[in-house]
C-alpha cells in the first residue's frame, strides 16, 4: 500500500497572480489563480506523481482502479481540493443545488467550504446578503445596489467560511484559501465590479437570471458542529461533518511531535497540507511533507503516522454513501 501523491492542475484566472511560485515549482505562465490540487474533475484532474500508478490522472485512477477507493457508487470522482489565490476581488457568485445543476448544467451541484490561509489585516469577504423577499432581491441587482445587497464579513487567518449551494460570496483582494467542494464547475456571476477581460475587451458574461433562480432568501449562515479532540501530540479539529455538511468532512490537524491516524469508518482520505514540514509514515516508508503537497490514502488503509513541528493539515472525506 501507499499514498496517492498529486501534481496540481493550474487554472489561470483575471484575478490571480504569481505567488503560487513560491509553493510549486512547474507553475505555467500567467495569472494563476487556482490550484486544483485534488481533482477528478474532467479535463482538470491532478496527475499521480509517484508510485505505482504514476503518470494516471486521478479520473483515470477512479475508474481504473475502484478498490482504492471503497467500490464507491458514484461515477465520478466526488470532491475537488483547491487552493485560491485572489490578487483581486473575485466577481460576486453563487452555485446552484444538485437538483438544478443536473436539470441546467448536465454537472452536480457546488457547496463548498474555505479554510482561510492568508488575509490581510482587516480583510473582509462576502458572504450572504442582506434582501429579505426574492422582489427585494431583484430590484436591487436590477438598480446596481450592491452596497446596500452585499454582506461583508470580517475575516483573518485560520478562519473557516462554509459555503453552501444558493450563498452569495466573494473572496476579495489579499486572500489565499485552501477550497474543499463537491467536484462542480459551475457558477453564476451576479456582479464582476464592471471589469473588462484584457483577452476579450469585454466585460465577462454574467448570469443574473440564474443567479435569481438559485439564491436563497432570505440568507441564513449554515450550523455546523465544530468539535476539538486533543492528543499528546497533536490537536485535531472537526470543522464539517454530515448531516450539516452533506457532500463531506473536514478537519484541520494540528501536530506537533507523532500522531497517528487510527478513524477506521471512512472509504479514503484526501489530505492537503497547508503549513510547516514534516514526515508521512506509511506502511514503513518515509515521505516528506512540505507545503502545498496533496495525496489521498487509499481505502481504509490506517497504518500511517504523521511527524513533524508546526505542520498543519487539512483532511476531507467523502460521506460514507459515495
Amino acid at each position: 500500500m501507499e499514498p496517492i501523491f498529486l501534481k496540481p492542475y493550474f487554472r489561470s484566472k483575471i484575478w490571480g497572480s504569481r505567488k503560487f511560485e513560491k509553493i510549486f515549482n512547474d507553475l505555467p505562465e500567467g495569472k494563476i489563480g487556482e490550484a486544483w490540487i485534488i481533482s477528478g474533475y474532467p479535463n482538470c484532474s491532478s496527475t499521480v506523481i509517484k508510485g505505482s500508478y504514476q503518470g494516471l490522472n486521478l479520473r483515470e485512477l477512479y475508474q481504473q482502479k475502484p478498490d482504492l477507493f471503497g467500490q464507491p457508487h458514484a461515477a465520478e470522482f466526488p470532491l475537488l481540493v483547491k487552493l485560491l489565490d485572489a490578487n483581486d476581488n473575485l466577481s460576486v457568485q453563487v452555485h446552484p443545488d444538485d437538483e438544478y445543476a443536473k436539470i441546467h448544467e448536465n454537472d452536480s451541484g457546488k457547496t463548498e467550504c474555505w479554510y482561510i490561509l492568508q488575509a490581510e489585516p482587516g480583510a473582509k469577504l462576502i458572504y450572504g446578503h442582506h434582501a429579505e423577499t426574492k422582489e427585494q432581491l431583484a430590484a436591487w441587482i436590477k438598480n446596481g445596489q450592491w452596497n446596500k445587497l452585499l454582506r461583508y464579513v470580517p475575516i483573518k487567518t485560520g478562519d473557516f467560511l462554509y459555503v453552501p449551494a444558493g450563498c452569495v460570496h466573494a473572496l476579495t483582494k489579499g486572500i489565499m484559501v485552501i477550497e474543499t467542494q463537491q467536484s462542480s464547475d459551475v457558477t453564476y456571476r451576479l456582479y464582476d465590479w464592471d471589469r473588462i477581460d484584457n483577452k476579450t475587451g469585454q466585460k465577462r458574461e454574467l448570469h443574473i437570471q440564474q443567479s435569481l433562480d438559485t439564491i436563497q432568501v432570505p440568507h441564513v449562515d449554515p450550523y455546523l458542529e465544530r468539535a476539538v479532540s486533543k492528543f499528546p501530540a497533536a490537536t485535531l479539529v472537526r470543522l464539517a461533518n454530515p448531516p450539516y455538511s452533506p457532500h463531506f468532512y473536514l478537519w484541520q490537524l494540528d501536530v506537533f511531535g507523532e500522531f497517528e491516524w487510527n478513524m477506521l469508518n471512512y472509504q479514503y482520505l484526501l489530505v492537503s497540507v497547508i503549513s510547516g514540514q514534516g514526515k508521512l509514515i506509511f506502511d514503513g516508508n518515509d515521505y516528506n511533507l512540505s507545503l502545498g503537497d496533496s495525496f489521498i490514502v487509499p481505502n481504509k488503509y490506517n497504518n500511517f503516522k504523521f511527524v513533524g513541528e508546526s505542520l498543519k493539515i487539512i483532511i476531507s472525506v467523502p460521506t460514507n454513501e459515495e
